[in-house]
């Protein structure tokens, strides 16, 4: 989906993908073996994965200032969701349907998405690029005609995604690298929360929801101060100040098991732990912004980060069985403490990854093709001011 974005444009794949969701979330509810739902559950992810780069491609035409505003508010909606889908679990959960209720209503927001995203116009800047890049070509074409050889090639969206690995491919690393660790964060400081509320604090159903929620409400918060903090600060510097403002709060909030201190250092926790993704699309299409295949690039280092992530779960079941609760029953173990070592150490690692990295601060978005053209531009504006000049100052320009 990032290459059809990048190729056909921001808007109709990203229709594609909202489209796909709806047929997915309603298979699901209709599934009757654990194969069939990891099937239904595999295509899905495929869909979700498509949409990261296409929607933040969305906000290129967006003023420079305001890159680190809008980019504070698109992941922390992640949080928004998870509130969402608190609610109308709870909601669904004793109706005679059950979780497929779930699915069922969760394939209607998809609509509602689909009826903006048609009426919101694609990106001048795709719009630009598709029409340097139908220029570029033409140029070619009619020099062939002339029978010259210009030396260029033909745009190829092919070759292009080859040529654009080639000049980003340590730019790309990098990212891949920081979002790993982003993906850790985030799933490290999240994943077993829920349990150790329930089997290690002992809080009952509700407890947990509304303590649940309120964190979430710190990432959303957290998320929409320090992306517009960056703006000030930077991008690399955000990401700092975010591991040490997550890791002030990583022992009362993992350690301390009473619930007002739980979710009093939980919302900053989590204000740290989102802070930091509100600071990605902005750093991440800053770093991708010479490139033409921005979409497709973003949207492949982050689910490569994600996919990495993927084992969260098994280092913090290994690092468990090291500190066990055998008063609690055979498969308990300190998950305040398993996650406070997880967190402490993922912090450290997005800190030295992103001291080490490149930033691009508000960098301007243009492509090869963009940039050529310009200069073509130029150089006939130049020439056409000389022949304007009489032939005293041609002289004298000459």
């Amino acid at each position: 989906f990032g290459f059809l974005g990048d190729h056909y444009g921001r808007k109709w794949p990203l229709i594609a993908c909202y489209v796909l969701f709806i047929a997915l979330e309603l298979g699901t509810g209709f599934v009757q073996t654990y194969s069939q739902f990891l099937a239904v559950r595999a295509l899905f992810g495929i869909v979700m994965g498509g949409c990261y780069g296409l929607c933040v491609a969305t906000f290129e035409d967006a003023p420079v200032a305001a890159r680190g505003f809008l980019s504070g508010l698109y992941l922390p909606g992640y949080n928004l969701g998870y509130i969402f889908a608190v609610i109308f679990f709870r909601a669904f959960e004793y109706t005679p349907h059950s979780w497929r209720a779930l699915f069922w209503f969760s394939s209607g927001p998809p609509v509602l998405l689909i009826i903006w995203r048609v009426f919101y116009p694609d990106t001048n800047y795709f719009l630009e690029l598709k029409e340097a890049r139908r220029l570029h070509n033409q140029k070619i074409d009619d020099a062939i005609a002339r029978g010259e050889d210009l030396g260029l090639k033909k745009h190829n969206p092919f070759n292009g995604i080859v040529e654009a690995l080639r000049v980003h491919w340590l730019t790309f690393i990098y990212l891949v690298l920081l979002l790993a660790g982003c993906n850790f964060n985030s799933h490290g400081s999240q994943d077993l929360f829920p349990t150790m509320l329930k089997k290690q604090v002992g809080l009952s159903a509700d407890a947990i929801t509304v303590t649940m929620v309120v964190l979430n409400l710190g990432a959303m918060i957290g998320g929409a101060i320090i992306g517009q903090l960056t703006e000030l600060t930077g991008r690399r510097l955000g990401f700092i100040f975010c591991c040490i403002l997550g890791g002030a709060f990583i022992y009362p909030a993992f350690f301390i098991h009473e619930q007002k201190y739980i979710i009093g250092c939980g919302f900053f926790l989590q204000a740290g732990v989102m802070g930091i993704w509100s600071i990605i699309p902005s750093h991440q299409y800053e770093l991708l912004a010479n490139t033409e295949y921005r979409a497709l690039l973003a949207g492949l280092s982050y689910q490569l980060g994600n996919l990495a992530s993927s084992a969260s779960s098994t280092i913090e079941s290994q690092i468990g069985s090291r500190f066990p609760l055998p008063e609690k029953g055979v498969d308990f173990y300190d998950y305040g403490k398993v996650m406070a070592i997880f967190m402490g150490c993922v912090f450290g690692y997005i800190i030295i990854v992103s001291v080490l990295g490149p930033e691009n601060f508000h960098a301007v978005y243009k492509t090869r093709v963009m940039v050529e053209q310009e200069e073509e531009q130029l150089v006939e504006n130049e020439l056409a001011s000389i022949n304007s000049k009489p032939t005293t100052q041609l002289a004298e320009r000459v």
